[in-house]
């Protein structure tokens, strides 16, 4: 399949569109398929990637609130909102972009980002297959102003709300967000446990994604006062300022306390329970590894519409302010027909092979334009 080509368009504003663009790329790489990475923002100016990732940095862990603000003021004008972003995204990125795709011919174009997914909509002049890629459990606003082939989402349950902001049924591919194929291996808890140098014995892994996202200090305090038997595994991510809070606390219990980490995916198989903010990455993962969550500390916006699913779907728990973590924790530590629900949903709910069906979804309709 060395003839076709597939371009994967990202913005940098976190870590998980980046990570699913990764994903992509590495299935086809492992089939001889040539696949290039861009992020657009960065091409186009690596000046204004810089500005537009710090400012993503600040809206979400500084002012959430306004970041929040934004996202459901973005929510409630989607009817009337004319498509004047899309215009302007690609008026402001459209030209040079169409110099590159004129110099690397991609029979297709991925978009990881509605950003992107809004510059190659205004490009008229490339008629490849465009797919838009949706990295959380809900249709963020404004991807009813993109213009692709196809959408690829979280879940079938999703249909719906695509199809109410004007995404027809027949483009959308529910075959999960598409994450690294290592979360789609599996071993067991002793032998995870193993590997990490851990007793084998109730883990709880608790992560604030890859920011090191909320007061996580806090929550282990909390956890480390219940009368219950279980170690914590903790991942700060880049959050150096949380780790040395951690490191510093005295507790009842062992913690395994890190920054950020390649291997995820055994703390996973080795962790009961995931407590995490819900990043929908994080929860692709978690969900491909059968592992019940308990959500804490949602960035306002597309994190809170996350939570929403998950909860509505019997998915998850909720950290609240007269339900603290360790409440929540300790509910299903010692509810044993609620844990075993939730991890027979989990099991139901995920999608470990979400980039193998989007490649193999690609590389047929190059074929024959079917899937």
């Amino acid at each position: 399949m060395s003839e076709l080509k597939v371009l994967v368009l990202t913005v940098t504003a976190g870590q998980g569109h980046h990570q699913t663009a990764m994903a992509i790329s590495d299935y086809f790489s492992d089939r001889n398929v040539e696949c290039r990475i861009l992020d657009v923002i960065e091409y186009v100016d690596p000046a204004f990637k810089e500005i537009v990732s710090r400012g993503y940095l600040v809206s979400t862990k500084h002012i959430p609130l306004a970041y929040g603000g934004f996202y459901a003021l973005a929510e409630k004008n989607e009817k009337n909102r004319e498509k004047f972003m899309s215009r302007l995204a690609s008026a402001l990125m459209g030209r040079k972009l169409i110099k590159y795709l004129e110099d690397y011919k991609p029979d297709v174009v991925i978009s990881t980002h509605v950003f992107a997914a809004q510059v190659i909509t205004g490009i008229k002049q490339y008629n490849g297959l465009k797919i838009g890629i949706v990295t959380d459990f809900t249709i963020h606003p404004y991807w009813e102003e993109t213009e692709l082939d196809f959408y690829v989402t979280a879940s079938e349950l999703l249909t719906l709300q695509a199809e109410k902001k004007g995404i027809s049924p027949d483009k959308i591919l529910p075959i999960g967000i598409p994450i690294h194929k290592k979360f789609a291996e599996k071993i067991s808890k002793s032998e995870a446990r193993a590997r990490l140098g851990i007793e084998d014995k109730t883990t709880i892994l608790v992560m604030g994604g890859s920011m090191g996202y909320g007061n996580i200090a806090k929550h282990i305090k909390r956890m480390d006062k219940l009368n219950v038997d279980f170690q914590i595994i903790c991942v700060c991510g880049t959050n150096a300022r949380a780790k040395r809070s951690i490191d510093k606390i005295v507790t009842n219990r062992k913690i395994y306390n890190h920054g950020y980490v390649d291997n995820v995916d055994i703390m996973m198989d080795a962790a009961d329970i995931l407590v995490t903010k819900p990043g929908g990455l994080t929860v692709s993962e978690a969900l491909a590894k059968c592992l019940p969550m308990i959500l804490v500390n949602p960035i306002p916006g597309q994190e809170e519409r996350n939570t929403e699913f998950l909860l509505n779907n019997g998915i998850a728990m909720k950290m609240t302010r007269t339900c603290p973590v360790d409440v929540c924790l300790y509910q299903m530590l010692m509810n044993n027909w609620r844990y075993n629900l939730s991890r027979e949903v989990v099991k139901y709910m995920g999608k470990p092979h979400a980039a193998q069906k989007l490649g193999e979804f690609v590389i047929n309709y190059a074929k024959d334009g079917t899937a």
